[in-house]
């Protein structure tokens, strides 16, 4: 199975296209005007996600950096700090926004090998109440966590988390970009993985197959001061029904099958295992994500490597996602494919 451009793609599964009953769907979308709360197909799509998440209400978001960012913004103030993870989206890949456009600091905290952040080391960056020092709000995680290999954060070890950020009068705010591959790995319903954590964020245009847009779920309260905070950062929407009906099948119709995208990475990595000079991180992985790297014994150079691999009709990086538009044949060819670019 390949793109309309030849390709498979395995970059990430941000590439992925939305499927033709997506398309039909956002051709018929009944819509509004969103900033007035007009916009029928959204509200749909908020209300889904809420029930989905076990949270109150839903707001619908162009992207996910949008939507975490804008978690932060009404969580904290200017001049606090959230506690992050070191290898946390939020810290490395969101372009620096909750310090530029927030005024947050970040308390880094490591990242383990499984994702998590050790409560140990949450417990210790929580800051002492002294007016030398910034207010500690927040504490996020991200589930699945995607720089450790998409591995998942544990049901208990999220209990265990809320409880800790709120006997010390902190939120918890989930990076939950891939919170279904999380939830399906672990066979378990989303709002039951999640039950406890103050805010949540996921995306619909990874794994999903949307094109675009996330939503982020918290109390009626929070998500009304999330509205304004969106409004302030020019997150305001007209006629997005078009985009929410897309959003609505992914959640209804695209959950299921992520076990699928699940396997073809666990074989994947099996595969490409087997082949000289490769090494797989982060051991078989839990979900969609394979990392790897090559050891000193092939002389070609990685960019050689795509190039090889792009003429064989597969674009790679060194982190490779399946996705919907990945299937067991074509998983079959990327590893012949990189056992002869590799090997000749």
């Amino acid at each position: 199975m390949s793109f309309s451009n030849g390709y498979i793609d395995l970059r990430s599964d941000t590439v992925t296209h939305p499927t033709a009953a997506m398309r039909e769907a956002m051709a018929k979308a009944e819509v509004g005007d969103d900033v007035y709360g007009d916009d029928p197909t959204v509200n749909r799509l908020q209300e889904l996600a809420a029930e989905k998440t076990g949270m109150e209400a839903g707001l619908f978001m162009p992207s996910g950096t949008m939507a975490n960012l804008t978690a932060l913004l009404t969580h904290c103030e200017r001049g606090s700090e959230a506690i992050v993870g070191n290898c946390s989206h939020i810290y490395v890949d969101e372009a620096g926004g909750m310090s530029a456009l927030g005024g947050i600091m970040a308390g880094v905290v490591h990242n383990q090998p499984d994702g998590t952040l050790r409560l140990e080391d949450i417990r210790a960056a929580i800051r002492a109440d002294d007016i030398h020092c910034p207010r500690t709000r927040l504490v996020c995680l991200e589930n699945t966590q995607n720089i450790c290999g998409g591995m998942v954060l544990e049901r208990e070890y999220l209990r265990q988390a809320a409880e800790l950020t709120h006997q010390s009068g902190l939120k918890l705010h989930l990076d939950g970009a891939r919170l279904f591959n999380a939830a399906v790995a672990q066979n378990m319903a989303v709002k039951d993985l999640i039950a406890g954590v103050d805010s949540v964020m996921f995306c619909l245009s990874k794994g999903l197959c949307a094109p675009v847009g996330s939503v982020l779920c918290g109390s009626k309260s929070f998500i009304a001061e999330a509205l304004r905070q969106r409004k302030l950062v020019g997150g305001g929407m007209r006629q997005a029904g078009v985009l929410a009906a897309a959003g609505i099948l992914a959640i209804d119709t695209m959950v299921e099958r992520l076990v699928e995208d699940h396997q073809n990475a666990y074989r994947l990595a099996e595969g490409l295992r087997e082949i000289p000079g490769v090494e797989v991180d982060f051991g078989l992985p839990q979900t969609n994500m394979v990392y790897f790297h090559l050891s000193s014994e092939i002389k070609k150079s990685f960019a050689e490597i795509q190039d090889q691999m792009r003429q064989r009709g597969i674009l790679v990086e060194t982190r490779l996602v399946t996705h919907y538009w990945v299937d067991g044949k074509d998983i079959e060819k990327i590893i012949r494919s990189f056992r002869e670019a590799l090997h000749g």
